[in-house]
């Protein structure tokens, strides 16, 4: 049994390989495909493009053709999803979205913490879309300068300063956090002692990939 996960940032391979044992997945199971170039694009154009989205679902349809499911593994990228939803060889799921269906399922106030400014608009769509069934109250937060250290390579400032925003989120009253990213999944560990824990992608997405494989 194999599980395809595309990725845009090398570092997330050792996210994924976590969550995966974490959840007593066996070693080897996932398959990493690192596509850097598909976000920097989106980043330089500031969206994701009808192009970048259409060569998204293209690599996506080719990995379905040798996997028991697929792992979409970027925010940016998500909606990409859409256009191979149907018909592949294999289930294609994106991260972000079970992450949503997660994060609201108990309704009250969801704060979405993200990094990457290209992330913000499929970001709200979907915990908004997700919210309707729950009544859950979505605010997607952008952490300022955050990116910028992960660029330069400075992953501990980077999770430094998502930590602080989910002191800062949990701060506020009652309130589930959830990372739209799976590079900031580490900053958990930043976090104090008995501090309530912010969801993240990775392990969702694989234990719900796991499910839909069972079923199928």
């Amino acid at each position: 049994m194999t599980i395809a996960c595309l990725h845009t940032a090398e570092s997330n391979i050792a996210v994924y390989e976590a969550a995966a044992k974490a959840l007593g997945l066996p070693d080897g199971m996932l398959r990493h495909h690192v596509r850097a170039d598909l976000l920097l694009a989106a980043e330089k154009v500031g969206r994701l493009t009808d192009e970048i989205s259409a060569e998204t679902a293209a690599l996506l349809w080719h990995l379905a053709e040798d996997a028991d499911a697929v792992v979409l593994n970027c925010s940016t990228l998500g909606p990409a999803v859409s256009k191979v939803a149907t018909g592949a060889a294999a289930p294609i799921i994106r991260a972000d979205a079970t992450l949503a269906d997660q994060a609201v399922k108990d309704g009250g106030k969801v704060i979405i913490l993200c990094t990457v400014e290209t992330t913000i608009p499929p970001t709200t769509a979907l915990f908004e879309s997700a919210a309707k069934a729950t009544g859950a109250e979505i605010e997607v937060r952008l952490v300022p300068g955050a990116w910028a250290h992960f660029r330069a390579g400075d992953l501990s400032a980077y999770l430094a300063a998502i930590a602080d925003a989910v002191k800062a989120a949990n701060g506020e009253g009652p309130v589930t956090v959830a990372f739209a990213q799976a590079s900031m999944t580490d900053a958990a560990r930043l976090l104090p002692e008995g501090h309530p824990q912010p969801m993240t992608g990775p392990a969702t997405a694989l234990a719900a990939t796991m499910v839909k494989i069972t079923a199928d």
